[in-house]
């Protein structure tokens, strides 16, 4: 077939699916897709990934071209990092042909993620950052490539600027502190559900002026869509996932319009990320492209809640296990900034970026050969002794931890990365105001997952300072702006 020819059918289907688009609501395009997924398994006797968890050998056991670092028990049972040790030692650029989710390159070593992160041209972000194909191909600007990737990242990093910082920091302090006022100090209490989803929920909502009491819905959405078994390891079936993000679409969408019309009616604009698209050029019309705007608003709800809720819990636990590191914080807060540098390189709260070679190529002497998966793992990175003194250990005023990598590198760098910062500072500083001891009981539950290093619950038990023990207890708000 003439080049031409070809040209003309490829962009008449894409302005096909652009009238598609267009006309169809996004919760009826995600019902259409999870049919035909349901048709294609019926059909096709496709089986959608289970995962049984099976006690892990200790690394030295298994052979090195047999380590699979996709098993989703991994963080569960402690073995993420002894494994990840190992291959930077034998194999810092290292392939596995058999995964329950096909042949991928592990990338280890900080160094060589640094490099292919910072390489775009190379290294695809393209068509997305998991490790399995998620449920429904919704773009996000975190799986494109520049330009395209430039141009939506820009219309909603206002949001994050450092003004609109400095205005929402007294907000931050009063919500955590409303969270902080309201926990039981006689008793243990799972701390992922009061303390860390409670405050993301609750910015995640302002970020995105969606209802606030219905802000638990955020979370939701978030745990279920990026806990797909098929793209993650996770336990999310798929039907379970389709019916959430039909939910969130249906919900956004009727959030856009309602914000659409107050501003029609003279509303002043507001600073949130649904009236960041609607007033730039590059995706005012964003609504009319269903899985653009799913996938962007899917991106900015998980982006925001588990990098910020999983570094809450695991500080918590960091500081529990380094005892010392405790009592040095509370004889110096001024340590809390580095220190929430550092918890977030312990946590690494997202193991790793995807991306797919753009070509055949050499890389540190291995031959990658083009469209091959690539994973940068940065929960290795982090860990790194050529980059980090003794990685494993939490170290609160340690030297270099702001060079951690837990928000990437180059063009794809977190765009909220000081938003989650500034997230776990103030949760830091209003601790120290209230408490003398913050004690682990138990074991924490781990999220079933290759993708987010997270925290299902962990039981905590809270010792107040003395001169607030007899303070009342305050009356938790249910609303607010």
């Amino acid at each position: 077939m003439p080049k031409t020819e070809s040209n003309l059918i490829e962009r008449t289907k894409v302005r096909a699916s652009d009238i598609l688009q267009a006309t169809v609501p996004a919760e009826r395009v995600i019902q259409g897709v999870s049919l035909a997924l349901r048709a294609k398994r019926l059909v096709g006797g496709d089986k959608p990934l289970v995962f049984k968890e099976q006690p892990i050998p200790d690394p030295a056991d298994v052979p090195l071209e047999r380590i699979d670092v996709s098993n989703p028990f991994m963080n569960r049972q402690g073995q993420w990092y002894p494994y990840f040790k190992r291959l930077r030692e034998e194999a810092p650029v290292h392939y596995q042909a058999d995964s329950p989710f096909g042949p991928f390159w592990s990338i280890t070593r900080y160094a060589d993620i640094q490099a292919v992160d910072s390489n775009p041209d190379d290294f695809s972000a393209e068509p997305f950052i998991v490790l399995g194909p998620p449920p429904f191909n919704a773009e996000m600007f975190i799986a494109m490539d520049p330009p395209k990737h430039d141009v939506q990242r820009r219309a909603v990093q206002g949001v994050v600027a450092p003004r609109n910082l400095r205005e929402m920091e007294s907000l931050i302090r009063e919500r955590v502190q409303d969270v902080l006022d309201n926990l039981p100090t006689d008793r243990p209490f799972d701390w992922v559900e009061r303390v860390s989803k409670e405050i993301t929920g609750r910015m995640l909502a302002t970020l995105l002026d969606f209802p606030y009491e219905q802000r638990h819905k955020l979370t939701y959405w978030s745990d279920t869509i990026s806990g797909s078994a098929d793209a993650t390891g996770g336990t999310t079936h798929q039907d379970d996932v389709f019916p959430a993000a039909q939910e969130l679409a249906r919900s956004f969408t009727a959030l856009w319009h309602d914000k659409a019309a107050r501003r029609a009616a003279g509303e002043p604009d507001g600073f949130d990320l649904i009236t960041l698209m609607q007033t730039s050029e590059d995706t005012k019309d964003l609504i009319k492209k269903p899985f653009e705007f799913l996938g962007n608003l899917t991106l900015l709800i998980v982006g925001g809640n588990d990098t910020t809720r999983n570094s809450m819990s695991g500080g918590v636990l960091a500081l529990n296990r380094f005892p010392d590191e405790f009592e040095k914080l509370k004889a110096d807060p001024k340590l809390i900034p580095n220190m929430v540098s550092e918890i977030i390189r312990w946590q690494t709260p997202l193991a790793y970026m995807r991306r797919v070679a753009t070509r055949d190529l050499h890389f540190r002497g291995q031959f990658i050969r083009k469209g091959d998966p690539i994973l940068m793992w940065y929960a290795s990175g982090n860990r790194d002794e050529a980059k980090f003194e003794d990685a494993d250990r939490l170290i609160i005023d340690r030297k270099n931890a702001r060079n951690h990598m837990s928000f990437g590198f180059g063009v794809h760098r977190c765009m909220g990365n000081r938003l989650a910062e500034m997230q776990l500072r103030i949760l830091w500083e209003e601790l120290l105001e209230r408490f003398d001891r913050i004690e682990v009981v138990g074991e924490p539950g781990y999220v079933q997952s290759n993708f987010v290093k997270g925290y299902s619950d962990m039981q905590v038990q809270l010792t107040p300072k003395p001169e607030r023990e007899q303070e009342p207890v305050r009356v938790e708000a249910t609303s607010g702006a």
